[in-house]
């Protein structure tokens, strides 16, 4: 193993707890704890002296609250470190070696995203919890994952040669639950960041109701216009109801969609018997990610599970990167 690939890994790792912490600040109500980026009002921490406070208050228009602004911040320099190590990954990919999986585009396109990252890390605060711009960071956060993932994987030849073994079906197929997984991780933040993941507090039903009264014209509406403050959500019952029913509704459909993955797999075990073991790490993925969000809705929104549902989600997507990088890595990946 190289430093490259312990690097990787550590991104990799280091990314999830990113996303993680992002879903702690957000569901604790402390994305507004900082209102300026990407100090804390004006400071690189967050106030504490008396003098400090006063100046804050008066300056800011939002009184400092400690304990919020302190979660916002510890995000920020997670993610600060982040920035750094992937920028590390990329300038160690400038120097060649003999090793023909080296990557050398990629990292450069993971640091590209970082920066895109930043900038919507800041409108998420100057632009009050815009549910479109804490949705796209949200995404943003995942594509990253996602793409140290497929670096990590690439970096190691851990599934050379299984594509040659693998029928275009599966290829297919593999693909199309790559993209559906994204549209339902949409659906997810967009139910978060609305505020929608109690509009429906019964399970399975909605508001006691098999289909509960619906708007999707407005409860899909992505822009609101500016100067509105979004911290706790503006969109009336049934839109949110409308949010949180339909990601129930993509989890259903993500459900079979996953389980005919998987049976796909072990079919394809009989070729080579190391797709049983990617079928198997989907198949409990989905069941960690079924129970966490049933759980979420159950148990009333606890914290750390809802946190949880933001991780699992994150390992699901990665376990469907490594299904899709393993049915296409009879092709060559180094450019």
């Amino acid at each position: 193993m190289t430093t490259r690939f312990y690097l990787n890994l550590f991104a990799l790792i280091l990314t999830l707890a990113v996303i993680m912490l992002g879903a702690y600040t957000r569901l604790s109500d402390a994305g507004l704890g900082c209102p300026d980026w990407p100090g804390c009002y004006g400071h690189l921490d967050v106030p504490t002296s008396s003098q400090a406070v006063a100046h804050a208050d008066a300056n800011y228009g939002r009184p400092v609250e400690a304990a919020k602004a302190w979660k916002e911040m510890i995000h920020r320099y997670f993610a600060g470190t982040l920035g750094l190590v992937i920028l590390a990954m990329a300038l160690l990919a400038l120097k060649r070696t003999g090793n023909r999986y080296q990557q050398r585009v990629l990292p450069w396109v993971v640091v590209g995203l970082v920066v895109c990252q930043a900038l919507l890390g800041m409108w998420t605060v100057t632009l009050l919890l815009k549910p479109l711009i804490v949705t796209g960071h949200l995404l943003g956060g995942m594509t990253i994952f996602a793409l140290l993932g497929l670096c990590l994987f690439r970096t190691r030849p851990l599934f050379h040669g299984w594509g040659t073994r693998a029928r275009a079906s599966l290829r297919v197929f593999a693909g199309v639950a790559l993209a559906l997984l994204i549209c339902q991780i949409f659906l997810g933040a967009w139910t978060s960041t609305n505020y929608a993941a109690l509009a429906c507090p019964d399970f399975p039903t909605c508001q006691d109701h098999w289909w509960p009264a619906t708007n999707f014209a407005k409860a899909f509406t992505l822009w609101h216009g500016l100067s509105v403050n979004y911290e706790y959500g503006i969109l009336s019952s049934v839109p949110r109801q409308t949010i949180h029913w339909t990601h129930r509704l993509g989890a259903c459909v993500i459900a079979i969609t996953m389980i005919a993955l998987a049976i796909k797999l072990f079919l394809q075990a009989r070729i080579d018997r190391r797709w049983a073991a990617l079928g198997g790490v989907l198949l409990a993925a989905l069941a960690l990610q079924i129970t966490l969000g049933i759980s979420v809705v159950v148990f009333h929104l606890p914290l750390w599970v809802a946190v949880g549902h933001n991780g699992g989600a994150a390992l699901l997507l990665l376990t469907l990167v490594a299904i899709n990088h393993a049915a296409w890595s009879s092709r060559s990946y180094v450019f």
